[in-house]
């Protein structure tokens, strides 16, 4: 999400030849693949340390938004370079770090690795349904990018209001949202490296990346709220 709020990509590359498409979308898949071990790695050094949720909710959001905007202008600044993956693994650390809090308290429930189990899977099964939608629709999907830009500041505005509000109904509301925005953004980001239109694999990976980091959270929540089950 906060990539969305920080610079939203151009279509400069359309004009990509096939094969440099083809190039960039294996890149692309590669790095993505890659991305889910550190990430991985994050929640469990998290769950195994406490560390995110020895901190309190406000220092957590704290530490989130300032540890995720720093590294994501940093992987943007070095996105040409080898420097850029090596920032963007530590970037999917850091997510699996943070996302340790949910992790931990979800396991909590009787059925939470069910729970969990559950949410990768539909998350796989989204990714795999917009990617093949890619590669289907023929349309420029471009004028659909300021549509989920906005959709994607609601649902952040949303979250930090809600952060002091603490309101049941604006929570599953923002989470629905979240789920239904990044779903669509994912299909349209990997349009974009599908046409050409974005031709580095390093920014192509960290947006589509942050699609599913949010879709999982989302799918997450909601089955924690509707079938969690306490001990």
């Amino acid at each position: 999400m906060e990539q969305r709020l920080q610079t939203q990509p151009g279509l400069a590359g359309s004009g990509a030849l096939a094969p440099d498409r083809n190039r960039v979308l294996r890149n692309t898949y590669w790095l993505l693949a890659l991305s889910l071990l550190p990430t991985v790695l994050g929640a469990w050094v998290g769950i195994s340390t406490g560390i995110a949720t020895a901190m309190t909710p406000g220092i957590s959001l704290i530490v989130f938004f300032a540890g995720a905007f720093g590294l994501i202008y940093a992987i943007e600044r070095t996105k040409n370079s080898p420097a850029g993956v090596y920032l963007l693994l530590a970037f999917t650390f850091f997510m699996g770090l943070m996302l340790s809090r949910l992790l931990a308290f979800v396991l909590g429930m009787a059925n939470g690795a069910t729970l969990i189990m559950t949410a990768f899977g539909g998350t796989a099964v989204i990714f795999f349904a917009m990617a093949t939608l890619s590669t289907v629709i023929k349309r420029d999907l471009s004028s659909m990018g300021k549509f989920l830009m906005v959709g994607a500041l609601i649902v952040l505005v949303g979250f930090v209001v809600n952060f002091f509000l603490q309101s049941s109904a604006l929570m599953l509301t923002m989470l629905v949202l979240c789920l239904g925005v990044f779903s669509a953004f994912m299909l349209y980001d990997i349009k974009r490296v599908v046409d050409g239109g974005e031709t580095n694999y390093v920014s192509a990976t960290l947006a589509i990346y942050l699609d599913l980091y949010n879709v999982f959270q989302s799918l997450l929540m909601l089955l924690g709220i509707f079938g969690g089950e306490r001990d």
